[in-house]
């Protein structure tokens, strides 16, 4: 299996490289690579990409993720999120190849208290979400066999993510405010690329177009951000007492207490039913992930 690997030094990109490396060949290109191209704000070059290196399986890790600033880069996100994956796309639909595309929970809206499932009513509330669902729109409609994962939440224990902030700021804080009327399941990359290496072991086991489709990723059961802090603090602590640790309280305060120029979704719950039950897995809880990933930070 030829495997074609774009946003290699991403979260999950990063991840992507050791779980697809069993199933083939992988050639893995950022932004920065010279003898292919995969800078996805250069579409057509993109599409040369695929038909030169002729791959099985297009893997785009890569997007425009910065949620705020979408709001002042709309043409960039347009670029990246829309563009980008419709000339993958038509390019795979040319040489017979899978794309495999990650979105986002902001496709919706936020609204209500339940699990979202795939066939719900989408409507994002800012550019971020509004391109990735066009995207999503694009490669439906190229007619590529494609797996679209809709994630959210996700941390890595490489780079930068909301836990690493916590234990710095838990160490130079008596009191932190977090908010607490988001809800959602920290999803970690590695639980990401390693359900995408599986994904694709069906897929060449059945050797079949029946499992195409856009599916809802994210780890087990909910929380808050707040949740999510408290946990992070409290296991920190646990693994680590002798840290230095100055905080006394997390307090819970609602979005409003945080003005974004990107309005967030209240509720990023997604339901995985499908996503299971389609390729034979089960998804660990969400503490699962977010323990390992301290332990090795710490």
């Amino acid at each position: 299996m030829k495997i074609l690997l774009l946003g290699k030094n991403g979260q999950v990109g990063w991840e992507l490289q050791r779980s697809l490396a069993p199933l083939g060949d992988v050639l893995a290109l950022d932004r920065h690579s010279t003898l292919y191209c995969g800078d996805l704000s250069k579409p057509d070059e993109l599409a040369q990409t695929v038909l030169a290196y002729q791959p099985d399986v297009i893997v785009n890790a890569a997007a425009h993720t910065a949620v705020d600033k979408a709001e002042s880069e709309q043409e960039l996100a347009r670029v990246l999120n829309t563009d980008a994956p419709a000339a993958l796309a038509r390019a795979a639909a040319q040489v017979g190849a899978w794309l495999v595309h990650y979105s986002t929970d902001y496709v919706f809206d936020g609204s209500g208290h339940h699990a979202r499932h795939e066939d719900e009513a989408t409507g994002p509330l800012g550019v971020y979400g509004q391109t990735k669902l066009d995207g999503e729109h694009a490669i439906v409609a190229s007619g590529c066999p494609y797996l679209i994962f809709r994630t959210s939440w996700v941390y890595a224990a490489r780079g930068g993510n909301f836990a690493k902030t916590m234990l710095r700021l838990a160490q130079e804080r008596e009191k932190l405010s977090v908010i607490n009327d988001q809800k959602g399941a920290p999803t970690g990359a590695e639980l990401i690329a390693d359900v995408t290496a599986l994904a694709l072991q069906r897929l060449r086991a059945k050797q079949s177009s029946d499992l195409r489709g856009i599916y809802h990723l994210v780890a087990a059961g909910e929380t808050t951000w707040h949740g999510y802090a408290s946990h992070v603090i409290e296991e920190a602590k646990r693994l680590n007492p002798a840290l230095g640790w100055k905080v006394a309280e997390v307090a819970a305060v609602p979005t409003t207490a945080f003005p974004t120029p990107a309005t967030r979704p209240l509720n990023s719950r997604l339901s995985t039913d499908k996503l299971q039950q389609a390729f034979g897995l089960v998804l660990p809880p969400w503490q699962q992930g977010v323990n390992r990933m301290l332990a090795e930070t710490l």
